[in-house]
């Protein structure tokens, strides 16, 4: 086959052909099994192809950072990916699922609170990414805030969400040090940490006012 005259990364939503879509389980979060098919890089049309799909929705995380003391704030909380790993218990940032009616940054200040018991003064967008695009449909905003340390404290989370979520205070040299050992398992934590790491400067300089 001839390679496609289509430009590098240049396929669109006209380049797939959705057959079927079907709702497996609606719970929490729902299972979708798509069939489908699509343009091919070398040109024509794949055979149809059956997937399940994860569907979580959009969702956002922010790293909290006191630009002053030079500090991260980090939750821990148990979750149920890892019940049967090393560590059920992960070191997070903040994050949750954007609902109806809500911004990314509505989110992140919202879910500071929630879960960290902090307000958040400025925001800086770090990127936005799938964190599973081969089975889950989640789209997750990444964001960098600052914070005022000082008042990050204790335990916090919605009870009706059977949350149970500790407040860590620490610097950002340990917390990237944390990035290099692996203590961090959670990618959109990594990812903010070493965006802080590589723009700390210019946020204290920004920020520190």
């Amino acid at each position: 086959m001839q390679p496609s005259d289509k430009p590098q990364g240049e396929f669109t939503p006209q380049d797939v052909e959705i057959i079927s879509k079907e709702t497996l389980f609606k719970g929490f979060f729902s299972m979708i099994k798509y069939r489908f098919r699509h343009k091919l890089f070398e040109g024509g049309w794949s055979q149809p192809i059956e997937r399940e799909m994860f569907e979580r929705g959009h969702a956002a995380a922010m790293l909290p950072y006191d630009p002053v003391t030079d500090q991260v704030v980090i939750i821990e909380q148990i979750r149920v990916g890892a019940l049967e790993h090393a560590s059920p218990w992960q070191m997070e940032i903040v994050a949750g699922i954007i609902d109806s009616g809500e911004t990314a940054e509505d989110v992140v200040r919202r879910e500071a609170v929630e879960e960290a018991g902090i307000e958040v003064a400025n925001l800086e967008k770090v990127t936005s990414y799938y964190p599973s695009s081969g089975g889950c449909s989640e789209m997750l905003d990444v964001y960098v805030g600052k914070v005022d340390a000082s008042t990050a404290q204790g335990v916090h989370g919605l009870d009706y969400e059977g949350e149970d979520i500790k407040v860590h205070v620490i610097s950002r040299v340990e917390a990237y040090e944390w990035v290099l050992n692996g203590k961090f398992e959670n990618g959109a934590s990594i990812i903010a940490l070493q965006w802080l790491q590589l723009n700390y400067q210019r946020l204290r300089s920004e920020w520190h006012k």
